[in-house]
């Protein structure tokens, strides 16, 4: 009697808590789901290169849970159409910053933040530096000639930099970076700049020779240069900018003392000594 009340017992302890555990599911996942509420937002469909016109075709939709990413685009139909401004990939929410505004289109156009310009320089094949710079990389602009009112002065032609730390925005007819990472030989480069900028770019593209310097874009320093005259390329780098040149050609030589000879002279017991200039410095 006992074994029997003990195996109904150990029956009755294995179905309350197999009934215990089903109850704790199902409530566990109604709290989920009452918490932790899926909304379907709009994402990339394939990878999409920066300037693209954004089609059905590149568009789907995925279930985000929980708050909303800021910005996220839920109806397709507010995506088409517009233009990407940075690039998006495989699966990855589209939200509305990284698209251009509805009607702006795309292109290098659509990248350009408001009260910016993009300003074109032609660079020639000299450059060097002309077919590593590709867009989102930071250059200086450096410019060379004579300056107003200079052209017969010692010093020259001069370089002086012009701008610092701005933005590439196309190399070329590129507006995106080489998927190969190979730089590609360019003869035009667009650069974002202000409005003052693109003025004193375009009088300098006219008046000097322009030169693109990369640097480095977690620096953003601007530093204090000078400039540099011509003069200081042969051997006077320390001498400031309007300082005259030494004159050494009109400088007199020093005189040499007059070589003297010494001659004894013996009368009988006597002797004595005469000094002599030479025949070349009586002269």
């Amino acid at each position: 009697m006992n074994r029997r009340l003990t195996a109904i017992l150990l029956t009755a302890f294995v179905v309350a808590i197999a009934c215990s555990y089903l109850v704790f599911r199902i409530v566990g996942n109604r709290l989920g789901a009452s918490n932790h509420q899926v909304t379907r937002v709009v994402a990339a469909a394939r990878d999409i290169k920066l300037g693209s016109l954004l089609t059905s075709a590149d568009l789907t939709t995925i279930e985000i849970a929980g708050t909303l990413p800021d910005g996220a685009i839920v109806k397709p139909s507010d995506a088409i159409g517009r233009g990407v401004l940075s690039e998006l990939f495989l699966g990855e929410p589209i939200l509305n910053g990284r698209l251009a505004t509805p009607g702006s289109g795309g292109g290098l156009a659509a990248t350009i933040p408001d009260g910016m310009r993009a300003c074109a320089v032609k660079v020639d094949d000299v450059v060097g530096v002309a077919g590593f710079v590709t867009p989102g990389m930071r250059v200086d602009v450096l410019i060379s000639g004579n300056p107003p009112g200079t052209s017969n002065t010692a010093q020259g032609s001069q370089v002086r930099t012009l701008l610092q730390n701005i933005q590439v925005l196309s190399a070329g007819t590129d507006i995106q970076k080489n998927g190969e990472g190979k730089p590609q030989q360019v003869q035009v480069v667009n650069l974002l700049v202000t409005p003052q900028q693109a003025e004193a770019l375009s009088l300098a593209s006219n008046q000097t020779k322009i030169q693109l310097v990369l640097r480095n874009p977690l620096d953003t320093k601007v530093a204090e240069t000078p400039g540099t005259g011509l003069a200081r390329l042969y051997g006077e780098a320390n001498v400031p900018v309007g300082t005259p040149r030494p004159a050494t050609m009109n400088r007199k030589p020093a005189t040499a003392a007059p070589r003297l000879y010494l001659i004894e002279v013996f009368n009988g017991s006597k002797r004595s000594e005469a000094k002599f200039a030479s025949r070349e410095e009586n002269q």
